[in-house]
Parts: structure tokens; C-alpha cells; sequence
């Protein structure tokens, strides 16, 4: 786990021609047992592709042989014979793309396809991001968090830590391999519950046994929500510390900045301070400039983090290709507001002594966002108007005749606290900086959905459908902001070799047959903020450990995704 990326040639077997003419010879001269073995020797075989091998190198003209759920040959493999061919001239094929910044979990118990995620060529989910995973769970914490699974999905849990959900997800069946980081705002949750203070030596000794035990389970690393409570109440000398407890058994630590707007320097400054205090693997999480006025910063953000990187940090970014971020409505308040978990919350809201100051930051928050036209509900609980998702703010205080403000303050309340947001604060222009930044990889910041179910409830950003597509048709084929291997590089072997993901993330024999073939000038994201349950097109099929999980955009109902548990 934790390597720094490097650039490494091709390896893929190639037949001469005396050697292709030698094993023809073979096959023609051999008895009809020998001919019936070539034809059962290989599942799947993909002939005339533009092969990109995940190390950025320029693609080669290649035939693929896949046996059982490897990669068994990389050349001219045309006189092979498979049980299954696919032709696929004027196609690309990639290794599985890699979503590096996931928060898929309990919904693969849901639904075990993982369908917005494979149809969009994602092989292998990094879950567990922003502080949170779903374990362990301890105490009223843990008890929150088995309470909230049931009623939004119907889930009864029987795990408490890292390997009983890994156990639980590999029972049930997964079509996209999972892996995932223990969540830093969780483990403080179950232990100091949402008090903020620095914790007390028991506390310490509780938390450090908890994160090694995750570790020691096969968690990749440790991630921090430091704009969410009870991530937000970790002073930088507690986030150093879990990081060495990482560090020690060389995993990542993903970091969702504390601050992405006015202070946004000073999050990077704190985030590359802990990466060299301790000695860890960083990914700082969907970089961004978040609000106009803030828009400058992010030269400044990505210069630090390259003089970083060549001063010793093993630091890279990730981010995802849209100019809306999408949370909770609770980020628009103060985080004193927020302290004490949600009950306190809304009694806060409630509260005419506090909610004037509550108000006063949220608006000068969603003035500097741009105004309540800029932010949309893309999901409410069961108790509260569905048809209001996927709505504006402005528009809906507007049908109930109150101000935008008040009218969130009364969803909050009849909601429980349980509203997310899309809020539009981003530029393109950055975007496309960090898209091209040397240092960047891909991440959806989202959850596996599907069209239909309980998962097809709600109105989500659309980067859960679209990402990857969306990265190769607009900010490749049209916008031309990086070229096609160096995107499939940072989808499949920068990632790989970042986590640790051995075996996967290239294109090579021997290695895993996580595969996607597209067409690279018709792949595009067809998702919207409109209309989000959409999948991708231009996505022939996608195969998940030599297994195909989708062909021409239909799922297959395959599952053979594995949790990939590093050992600590």
C-alpha cells in the first residue's frame, strides 16, 4: 500500500512471426484432443483492440485472452480459440477504472450490482471517504447507524467492525470489487460520542486499538471529514496522530480539506503538514475552489501540493468532473451549530436565541455560493415531499410564500436534519486545472445507485452516473484538457499503485481481468442535474474479474466482485 506512482514500460507478450506461425503449425498439425483443449482454453477473448495498459503509454494494436479471472496473454491471439470472442476493431480497451473516491457501502447490501457505478466502466470502489464507514459500531454511534440502515434501506446488521461488513458484502454477492478506509469521524463518534474536545487518554488507547484492528482487517487506510462534525472537532495535532497510527502500516489517508473556500490554502498547508509529520500516503479529497470570490486560490492550492510532492510527500488529489458539489444542508450553518449531533441541531434551529446567528452565516454562505437559485434538494427521508427533489431552493420558498431561508429551516426541522444539496460554486477553468494537474486521479464522490428500487429514490448528483464517461468524452475528446492514456492512467494504474491494489489497474498477463471496452469517440456521460438516472453511452462492456457484468449497456446480473482486503 502507499507507493508513489511510477511510470513503468509495457509488459505484454507478443508473438513474433515465426512464433505465430509455429503455434499455427501446432494447432493445424495436432490431434483433434489438442484442438478441442485450444478451444477451451481461454472464456474470453477480445480481438483488434487499441489496447491502453494503465501506464500511460500510447495504445497498441492487441488481441486479449482472458482464462477464468486473469489476463492470460496480451498480442496478436487471433488463431487462439475462446468460448466466448468479442470483435472489437476501432474500440479501446482499458483496465477497469478504479473510483478512488467512493461512498458506496451499505447499498451494495441493497443492491449487490452496483449498477450506476459498472455501467460508467468502474471495476473497483475505494469507499469509506469523508470520515465515514460503515464500522465500527459501538455504542450509541453504532447504534444510530443501524437504526438509520434499517429504515432508509431495510437492512438488518450483524457485523460490528471492518470484517464482519467485509464478510457480509462477499456472502451477499457484489458486482463491482470493494475495498474501503475506516472513516477517522466515525471511530471518534463511537468512542468520544460528538463532543468537541480533544480527547482523554482512555479515549486515545480506545481509538488508537480501533484503528489498527481495522487495519489489521484489511482496510486500505484512514480518512478524515474535516468539515463534518465530529471530524471538525479533531485539532491538527489529533489528525497527525491517527495519521502515524496509518503510516505504521504504510496505508492512505484521504482527507476532505476542513475548509474548501475562503481558507482553503490553509487546508492544504494543514493537510501536506500531517502527510510530513507522519510519514503518510495523502489524497486530499475532491480538490476544488469552492465559491467566486475563492476561485483564485486554486493555482496557489495545486503549487503547494506540486512543491510538496517533490519535496517527499507521496500526496496526490482527486476529483470529479463537475462545477456543483453536492452534501448536506447542515454544511450552509456554522459548525458550532452542529456540534452535539443532529438532536442538538435542530433544537438549535428551533431555538429563537440561536437561529439569528445561524441565519446570518447561512446567508452570507449562500450569497457568496451565488444566491438560493444556485443550490438545489437532491434528497429528502421518506417523511418529507419527495417532489420537492430536484428542485430549487428560490423555487420552492417561492410555491410555499416564504423566504428561501425559512423554507429550509422548516424542511430541516420536518426532515430531521436528513437534507442533501447540489450547490453550483465551481468554475470550469479550474476544474479543468486539477483535471490536467499531474498529481490528480478519478473520483465520483458518490454512492452505487440504480434507476429503479429503493436505490432510485431521490434526485443524485449526476457524477454518481456519469464521472468516468464524462471525463473521457467531454474533458478528453472535446475539450482535449489531457490526453486519452494519461486519463486512463489516472482511472486505473496511478490508483492501483497508490492503494496498494496488487494485480489490478493494468493491462498485462497475469494481471486481473478488470476490463472495460468503449468506443472512445462516442463515450459521454447522459446524466444531468435534470434528469440524473441516466447511464453513460458509447460503453460496450465491462468485465469484473474475467467476468462480463455488462454488455451494451445491459447489466448482465453477474457478481463476481471481490472485497479486497489489504492485510495490515
Amino acid at each position: 500500500m502507499g507507493h508513489p506512482d511510477e511510470r513503468s514500460e509495457p509488459e505484454a507478450l507478443l508473438y513474433t512471426r515465426r512464433e505465430f506461425l509455429v503455434h499455427g503449425a501446432r494447432a493445424f498439425l495436432g490431434a483433434p484432443l489438442v484442438m478441442n483443449c485450444w478451444r477451451e482454453a481461454y472464456d474470453l477473448l477480445i480481438l483488434g483492440a487499441d489496447v491502453f495498459d494503465g501506464t500511460g503509454t500510447e495504445p497498441v494494436r492487441a488481441d486479449v485472452a482472458v482464462r477464468a479471472e486473469k489476463i492470460a496473454a496480451v498480442g496478436k491471439l487471433s488463431h487462439l480459440r475462446a468460448r466466448r470472442v468479442v470483435q472489437a476493431s476501432g474500440m479501446a480497451l482499458a483496465p477497469g477504472f478504479i473510483d478512488v473516491h467512493s461512498h458506496t457501502d451499505v447499498e451494495l447490501l441493497v443492491d449487490g450490482r452496483a449498477q450506476s457505478k459498472v455501467q460508467q466502466g468502474v471495476t473497483t470502489e475505494i469507499s469509506g471517504n469523508c470520515g465515514e464507514s460503515p464500522f465500527p459500531l459501538l455504542g450509541e454511534e453504532g447504534e444510530r447507524l443501524r437504526e438509520g440502515w434499517r429504515e432508509r434501506y431495510g437492512v438488518t446488521v450483524d457485523w460490528r467492525d471492518a470484517s464482519g461488513f467485509f464478510r457480509r458484502l462477499q456472502r451477499s454477492g457484489i458486482s463491482v470489487n470493494y475495498a474501503s478506509l475506516l472513516g477517522h469521524g466515525t471511530v471518534r463518534a463511537c468512542v468520544m460520542g460528538q463532543a468537541n474536545r480533544s480527547p482523554s487518554p482512555e479515549e486515545w488507547d480506545k481509538m488508537r486499538k480501533l484503528v489498527l484492528e481495522a487495519l489489521g482487517q484489511g482496510v486500505l487506510g484512514l480518512s478524515f471529514g474535516l468539515e463534518y462534525a465530529p471530524g471538525a472537532f479533531a485539532r491538527t495535532e489529533e489528525v497527525v496522530q491517527f495519521a502515524g497510527w496509518v503510516a505504521e502500516k504504510h496505508g492512505v489517508c484521504a482527507v476532505h480539506l476542513r475548509n474548501e473556500d475562503f481558507r482553503l490554502l490553509e487546508a492544504v498547508d494543514e493537510a501536506l503538514e500531517m502527510a510530513r509529520q507522519s510519514g503518510c500516503s495523502l489524497q486530499v479529497s475532491h480538490l476544488k475552489a469552492s465559491q467566486p470570490r475563492n476561485w483564485p486560490l486554486q493555482d496557489s492550492a495545486l503549487e503547494r501540493i506540486r512543491l510538496g510532492s517533490e519535496r517527499g510527500v507521496n500526496v496526490h488529489v482527486d476529483c470529479y468532473p463537475y462545477i456543483a458539489f453536492g452534501t448536506t444542508a447542515q454544511v450552509l450553518f456554522p459548525m458550532w451549530s452542529r456540534e452535539g449531533g443532529v438532536e442538538a441541531f435542530l433544537g438549535k434551529l428551533r431555538d429563537g436565541g440561536t437561529w439569528p446567528q445561524m441565519a446570518a452565516f447561512a446567508l452570507d454562505k449562500v450569497q457568496n455560493l451565488g444566491g438560493w437559485q444556485n443550490i438545489l434538494i437532491s434528497r429528502l427521508p421518506d417523511t418529507a415531499n419527495r417532489a420537492w427533489q430536484g428542485k430549487r431552493v428560490d423555487e420552492l420558498a417561492r410555491q410555499q410564500g416564504l423566504e428561501p431561508l425559512d423554507f429550509l429551516r422548516r424542511l430541516l426541522v420536518d426532515a430531521r436534519g436528513d437534507v442533501s444539496i447540489v450547490a453550483f460554486a465551481m468554475s470550469e477553468e479550474n476544474l479543468e486545472k486539477v483535471l490536467a494537474f499531474r498529481l490528480t486521479m478519478i473520483g465520483s464522490d458518490g454512492n452505487a445507485v440504480s434507476p429503479e428500487g429503493i436505490l432510485g429514490r431521490g434526485h443524485p448528483h449526476p457524477r454518481y452516473y456519469g464521472t468516468f464517461p464524462r471525463v473521457l468524452g467531454r474533458y478528453v475528446r472535446e475539450r482535449g484538457v489531457l490526453p486519452l492514456s494519461q486519463a486512463i492512467h489516472r482511472m486505473t494504474g496511478l490508483p492501483a499503485r497508490k492503494f496498494g491494489l496488487e494485480g489490478r489497474g493494468r493491462i498485462a498477463p497475469g494481471h486481473f481481468a478488470d476490463l472495460v471496452l468503449f468506443d472512445p469517440g462516442r463515450i459521454a456521460d447522459c446524466a444531468t442535474f435534470e434528469d440524473p438516472h441516466r447511464f453513460p453511452q458509447g460503453i460496450r462492456l465491462v468485465a469484473v474479474n474475467g467476468e462480463v457484468v455488462v454488455e451494451e449497456g445491459q447489466h448482465t446480473g453477474a457478481k463476481p466482485g471481490k472485497v479486497l482486503a489489504c492485510p495490515g
